[in-house]
């Protein structure tokens, strides 16, 4: 070189090493044609070609120590979890299959990116005296289309943990073990399971820095882009996978932050989380909680001492489906709005304005959040939790308008419509369809409401089980036991298809029968000695014997009359006209009736 120069290449102060006597020349050398070049451009011209060789360099050692990270989590699934629970269930504890569908070929990426890549990148940052992180790439890059497969099972992954680390112990056991060890970090498998999904983007990621920063006119810029290239065809693939992967992420955080095992159903979405006030309705008195929303509901929480982090003790949930929400006007609280579920309902007060809009925006944003009306409308009285007007709106009872005060009046809420009224106009209680059908005390017009809504429903129900219903041919109340011992009330009804059925409902507004006997087939049983003249009969179906007791001699021989006919299969008019006569007997006609009554039952068994 003329004057003894050697020029400057790409990383000549970030080789690793250097060995030899004309090597240390050389970097002498080197050293002193910086320092001329420093004084002949003021240190601009070397600067800037330092900071464009540092920021290449720091992308390259960035992409190898995540790499080797990277590795080491691999190592852990593969030669670790994966490895366990293939010796486990080669001793029968689970199908072997389990395990080769919950890692898929996470084998052959851990050996991939052990033997081949690491070693390769190790090799290229240790004799960085130019970039070469494009020649690298362009013989890997393909090899990542093995990610395809990883991705596209991941979810079925992830339902294959959970529904065995609920059903087997020994699978619960193992996973356990090894999270609870230091090589985790605290996480969870599933947490481990989510960096293959994440990686192709990273890969990505980087070489578009490394691009950004390298020269055109570079030997290694054409082998950079064409490998580019390459990944992003594999990270493509990805990307749905990867939102779904993350939106897990979070979930599995939440769920570790709340306890709720409902929060990781991959079915969910998260949607949002913040602090908010909840106001409370019988005082001015606001409590802090944090809400967490998903697409299926919200659940709000309140903050729980512990050492291990975020943790919140979840106070109430509320399912979005046909989830209500409006601004409310509080002189108080300004930004104040309210959320109303068929489970409750809550006002909740945000930092500012702007915080209230965007909480109302997400839950207005899909149609199953509907924006409520100012009034509670009549048909969701009781099936909706409703707003509770706050204690120190009202001076007197919503009802009756008597005024409050401190000893002899004072305030209650109305279960039902959310109403603040006196003890003499809430007390009534009446089961509410939102609080699982539990009694609570509502106002008079409430109770008036509910009753009537629920008598309208047993009649209507009561009219579809009843003995002249066309799709009946008997019914009442028997005592139903399996054996003479154990005895039941039971709405008991035959019903005229075929063939006939016998159901047994725990009351006639029943709509779903607690047990159903087939009668085809079915025996009428001799009574037991001590049974003799009593209103007590059996009926055998294979090997079960089911008794039943009446309440009179001649409701007996109804049913018998009726079910010895049934057990063969053929209804008769008879029958029918018997049934229908029978069961519109008045209290006053038995002594002219009788000898009809007991024509029609001697005919009806005759036919059978």
């Amino acid at each position: 070189m003329e004057d003894g120069k050697i020029p400057t290449g790409y990383g000549s102060k970030f080789s690793c090493q250097w060995s030899g006597n004309e090597n240390s020349h050389k970097e002498s050398e080197d050293d002193q044609s910086e320092e001329e070049k420093r004084r002949e451009t003021g240190g601009i011209f070397h600067k800037d070609e330092e900071s464009t060789e540092q920021k290449l360099y720091q992308i390259a050692n960035e992409l190898l120590q995540t790499e080797k990270a990277y590795v080491a989590r691999l190592h852990l699934l593969d030669q670790v979890f994966c490895l366990r629970l293939t010796e486990e269930a080669g001793r029968g504890s689970f199908p072997p299959e389990v395990i080769r569908n919950i890692f898929s070929n996470i084998s052959s990426i851990y050996s991939f990116h052990s033997q081949f890549l690491l070693p390769d990148l190790e090799n290229c940052i240790n004799h960085w005296w130019s970039p070469g992180l494009g020649k690298v790439w362009l013989q890997h890059a393909p090899f990542l289309r093995m990610y395809a497969d990883y991705v596209r099972n991941f979810d079925q992954a992830m339902e294959l943990v959970r529904t065995w680390t609920e059903r087997s112990s020994a699978f619960r056991n193992i996973i356990q073990d090894i999270q609870n060890q230091e090589v985790c970090g605290s996480l969870t498998m599933q947490h481990h399971m989510l960096e293959p999904v994440q990686r192709v983007p990273r890969y990505e990621m980087l070489l578009r820095d490394y691009l950004k920063k390298l020269p055109k006119d570079d030997p290694d810029y054409d082998l950079a882009q064409k490998s580019l290239q390459t990944i992003s065809m594999a990270a493509t693939h990805s990307n749905s996978a990867i939102q779904k992967a993350e939106s897990l992420k979070r979930l599995l955080e939440i769920y570790e932050m709340v306890g709720e095992e409902e929060v990781v159903n991959p079915t969910n979405e998260f949607l949002r989380e913040g602090r908010l006030l909840k106001l409370a309705a019988r005082n001015a008195s606001a409590m802090e909680r944090h809400l967490f929303l998903f697409n299926n509901f919200l659940l709000c929480c309140t903050h729980k001492f512990s050492l291990l982090g975020q943790r919140f003790t979840v106070r109430c949930r509320i399912g979005v489906d046909g989830m209500q929400v409006q601004q409310t006007t509080n002189e108080d609280h300004p930004y104040s709005f309210q959320v109303s579920g068929k489970e409750k309902t809550l006002e909740l007060q945000a930092s500012s304005e702007q915080d209230r809009d965007e909480w109302i925006k997400v839950l207005t944003s899909k149609q199953k959040y509907p924006v409520m009306h100012a009034h509670f409308k009549t048909k969701e009285l009781g099936r909706r939790a409703p707003r509770w007007i706050r204690d120190n709106e009202v001076s007197m009872c919503m009802k009756c308008q008597e005024p409050f005060n401190a000893l002899t009046r004072r305030r209650h809420h109305c279960r039902a419509c959310g109403c603040v009224v006196c003890w003499k106009c809430s007390d009534n209680k009446v089961a509410l369809e939102y609080d699982s059908n539990k009694l609570n005390k509502v106002c008079k017009s409430c109770y008036s409401i509910l009753t009537s809504r629920r008598g309208e429903k047993r009649r209507t129900l009561e009219s579809e089980t009843s003995p002249v219903s066309s799709h009946n041919l008997m019914s009442g109340f028997l005592q139903y036991g399996d054996n003479t011992k154990t005895w039941q009330r039971m709405w008991c009804v035959v019903t005229r298809t075929e063939p006939p059925v016998l159901h047994l409902y725990a009351a006639p507004q029943d709509v779903r029968p607690l047990s159903t006997i087939p009668l085809l087939g079915c025996i009428m049983e001799e009574l037991p000695q001590e049974f003799r003249g009593q209103a007590y009969f059996c009926l055998r179906h294979w090997k079960t014997t089911h008794s039943f007791v009446c309440d009179g001699l001649d409701l007996k021989e109804r049913w018998l009359a009726v079910l010895k006919v049934a057990v063969t299969g053929r209804i008769p008019i008879e029958l029918q006209q018997l049934n229908i006569y029978t069961n519109n007997l008045q209290p006053n006609d038995k002594s002219q009736t009788e000898i009809k009554r007991k024509k029609l039952i001697k005919g009806a068994i005759l036919i059978s």
